[in-house]
């Protein structure tokens, strides 16, 4: 084998040209390892960002940096080789709470689901601080308790650990202070590195679009999803990718421990569950079942999660797993008890009348992180008890006293000022609007 010369390898990338896989490792190994420079990995970085990257690149590039650190090997775990190990990712949005219920009906209906989840980055909330919100809860047990749990109940949702995709760590902090975030094939690498770390045979993407979502146009949420699926194929895990709307708020609540609360309600009580949050997490759920081969086709798929929704199965399943990651037994029965919100209580009214016509989702968003529900330094602690419940949808009709939403703050200044954002971000008018469809587009299969 020649001698590794990073600048080569960037030279290669900067004049157009195709790196070898055995470069990109070698690449990612010096990331790793600090071999590479931090100046070397902002130069590659900065010609990916400018010449892109063919599909058999990404996967190179995906796979090196999944295999810098820890990779589930489910077979060691007495797991089969062909067991339905599938998890589900999202690009992140307001009120996206879809893993907490979608993971526990994957679960019920005869998938395995390690679910590696994140914080909450910007203006979008985090699954791993939702479910810190539950006193006890382990976000980090070791790799054999996490297969235990996996098997034991079907679903284990935790967060990132330090040997997870490590090069990704470090590239991700260099791309941040280099203007070079926005590469997609670099977004692709970012996110199925870690993903694929969890030794999936199955992967569903929910790419969000729209004024609340990181991608917020179409063109450039569907060149994301297009991208993730091909590379992920290429790296051997079959993927589909959903196209979402996230022009709205998603689900009736905002926040930590009030998006726990809206999971328990729509798992012990789907029947009043809302509309856009229920459409999207069966979509994902039957997607799931059928792409890792737990039900055999997707209409069986979709039948048999309304039937562990319905009846029961996928409450219970969430209620096990929130015990055997150290969370409370009755947690499903006294969740109130547990979760205590915050104790200045304000409606949220828009001072006129008229039809919900649009909103601005990232500025609610940013008004939980302002609440506390966010953070602006990565060190901050999050505040579980804050955010926003009943919040109204695009098309519905509010009267002058009706609220929009309801604010949970610790201080009347606070939640004064979370009020006046989301006056300003909220649109009335009198006649009512066309709602969009809340999945717009279905790529892979």
């Amino acid at each position: 084998m020649s001698v590794f010369i990073p600048q080569e390898v960037i030279r290669t990338k900067r004049d157009g040209g195709t790196i070898s896989s055995a470069d990109i490792e070698r690449f990612v190994k010096g990331i790793t390892d600090g071999r590479v420079t931090d100046a070397q990995v902002s130069s590659l970085a900065m010609a990916i960002f400018f010449n892109g990257m063919s599909p058999e690149e990404g996967a190179a590039l995906t796979l090196a940096m999944r295999d810098s650190g820890d990779v589930m090997d489910w077979q060691a775990y007495g797991f089969d080789a062909d067991a339905p190990i599938v998890d589900k990712h999202s690009t992140g949005g307001v009120g996206d709470k879809v893993s907490l219920m979608l993971a526990p009906i994957v679960a019920a209906c005869g998938g395995f689901v390690p679910m590696i989840s994140g914080r909450g980055l910007g203006h979008t909330g985090g699954t791993l601080d939702k479910l810190e919100s539950i006193p006890g809860y382990d976000p980090y047990p070791d790799n054999a308790r996490f297969a235990e749990i996996v098997r034991e109940v079907g679903c284990s949702i935790i967060g990132q650990t330090g040997n997870l995709a490590p090069a990704d760590k470090r590239f991700y902090g260099i791309r941040d202070v280099t203007a070079t975030v926005e590469s997609v094939p670099l977004i692709t690498a970012s996110i199925l590195s870690k993903k694929l770390s969890a030794g999936l045979n199955a992967l569903v993407m929910d790419v969000k679009c729209g004024n609340g979502a990181f991608m917020d146009s179409p063109e450039k949420a569907e060149e994301l999803a297009e991208s993730i699926v091909r590379v992920a194929k290429a790296a051997g895990t079959p993927t589909t990718a959903l196209l979402t709307d996230m022009n709205q708020v998603l689900g009736r609540t905002a926040g930590n421990a009030v998006e726990v609360f809206e999971t328990i309600d729509f798992l012990k009580k789907p029947a009043n569950a809302d509309s856009r949050l229920l459409e999207i997490t069966l979509e994902l759920a039957a997607h799931m079942l059928a792409l890792s081969g737990a039900q055999p086709s997707l209409e069986e798929a979709r039948t048999k999660a309304e039937v562990a929704l319905n009846d029961g199965e996928a409450a219970e399943v969430f209620a096990q797993m929130v015990v055997a990651q150290g969370g409370p037994a009755d947690f499903m029965e006294r969740a109130d008890h547990y979760m205590p919100l915050a104790s200045v209580v304000k409606p949220v009214t828009l001072g006129g009348a008229g039809y919900i016509t649009g909103m601005d989702t990232r500025a609610i968003g940013m008004a939980v992180v302002a609440l506390g529900g966010g953070r602006t330094d990565p060190a901050q602690k999050v505040d579980h008890g804050v955010g926003f419940t009943q919040i109204a949808q695009v098309g519905d009709r509010l009267d002058a006293d009706t609220p929009f939403a309801t604010v949970y703050a610790r201080t009347e200044e606070a939640a004064d000022a979370a009020i006046q954002t989301v006056r300003s971000s909220v649109k009335l008018a009198d006649t009512a609007p066309s709602v969009s469809a809340v999945i717009s587009k279905i790529i892979g299969g």
